[in-house]
């Protein structure tokens, strides 16, 4: 007898645990290089701080002109390939990354692993083999590998660096990117979509409907208020509190254990409600009064720690339930497509935070400014939150 409720069944779960390393070790590979890729391009020959910074943007650059083809592609031709596809071009640009001896070299790497752009794929595929009740679920589960990865990348990225090096920390990459690539291969079944062997081709641009509007806008905000945190919070930590740089983590990973208590129960919520929108509404409120107790409190510790926790459990069941809402209400014919312009959507979002948060944080408003600044974006998307479908 099928399973109708909203817990994952033991396919779903096989499914899950690999296209969740899929995520994890793609992620973690990049995520290491975060902390370090700035001053090492700026070492390089021909290194100039403009050029360490286009290194570091040129990865999320690439990513955003990607998305939409590779996620159209793969409702055309199958999610399977075009995962294949992107995970290729991800291995190879780390291989550049390994050999590169300029800062150009590196510049060029980073441009080839942003263009490997699978995240939309990846969730299609999830959705195309997880039931609408549990989708949720499995992207919560999708969403705490993210995060783990990135708490993880914290930690391991400047210690990687002094034993390794930056050129080997980019052959690491190339191996996880290997490993993901035998996951797809041999452990992800590839689903027949006999629905797109019929279904009447339409451009990308047919999923900018209304009904869809609300997940693009919210995963916009979301990355938007995320880079901007990330700005602002190290600073906090360092100048207001003298926590030395190497120790940030330990205040990353107790924030993102609290927040789950957050998180679940909003994701429970979300399963039960007949109304999608507000759960999704008092997590944009949530995001909204964290972001406020930031720019207000963030020179105490605890509260700074207790504002971070909260934040994250929003953001957490956000980075969840919109794509899974957003995989239902695009239909199969385009959730290839949608999901593909939702990754863009996530990527032009942390582009605008970074920009945005570092103009802010340079002039008179500081850090306040910064978090203030992302709250204005959270309270502007809160209406749209209301409306959002998932059918």
């Amino acid at each position: 007898m099928p399973q109708t409720g909203a817990a994952l069944t033991s396919a779903e779960r096989r499914v899950l645990v690999p296209l969740a390393a899929i995520y994890a070790t793609r992620l973690f590979g990049l995520f290491l290089l975060l902390p370090v890729l700035a001053l090492h391009v700026g070492g390089l020959p021909g290194g100039t701080p403009l050029l360490a910074g286009i290194a570091v943007g040129a990865y999320g650059m690439a990513q955003a002109l990607m998305q939409i083809p590779f996620g159209a592609w793969s409702d055309r031709f199958g999610r399977r390939p075009l995962i294949v596809a992107g995970l290729s071009l991800h291995i190879a640009g780390s291989v550049l990354g390994w050999l590169a001896g300029s800062a150009w070299a590196v510049v060029v790497a980073r441009a080839v692993q942003g263009l490997g752009a699978v995240s939309g794929p990846v969730m299609a595929l999830l959705a195309d083999l997880t039931r609408p009740a549990s989708r949720t679920r499995a992207m919560t589960v999708i969403g705490v590998s993210i995060g783990a990865s990135f708490v993880l990348s914290l930690v391991a990225g400047p210690w990687f660096a002094g034993q390794i090096g930056v050129g080997g920390m980019f052959a690491l990459i190339g191996l996880l990117g290997i490993v993901a690539l035998a996951l797809v291969l041999f452990a992800v079944p590839d689903p027949a979509l006999p629905v797109l062997a019929d279904a009447p081709r339409r451009p990308w641009s047919g999923v900018l409907t209304g009904p869809l509007l609300p997940h693009f806008t919210g995963v916009f905000m979301l990355h938007l208020t995320l880079t901007a945190v990330f700005i602002a919070v190290p600073y906090a930590l360092r100048d207001w509190h003298g926590i030395a740089t190497d120790r940030h983590w330990q205040v990353y990973l107790a924030v993102f254990a609290a927040s789950l208590a957050l998180t679940l129960p909003l994701v429970l919520w979300s399963e039960r409600t007949r109304r999608p929108g507000w759960p999704l509404g008092a997590a944009a409120g949530l995001l909204v009064l964290a972001l406020l107790a930031l720019a207000l409190w963030h020179m105490d510790l605890r509260l700074l720690a207790a504002a971070l926790a909260a934040y994250f459990g929003a953001f957490n069941f956000l980075e969840a339930r919109l794509p899974a809402m957003l995989a239902q209400a695009a239909g199969e014919a385009s959730r290839g497509a949608a999901l593909g312009f939702f990754a863009t959507c996530q990527f032009a979002g942390a582009f605008a935070g970074g920009a945005a948060g570092g103009a802010i944080l340079g002039s008179a408003l500081a850090l306040p400014g910064v978090f203030l600044g992302a709250a204005v974006a959270a309270l502007a998307w809160l209406p749209l939150a209301f409306r959002a479908e998932s059918r």
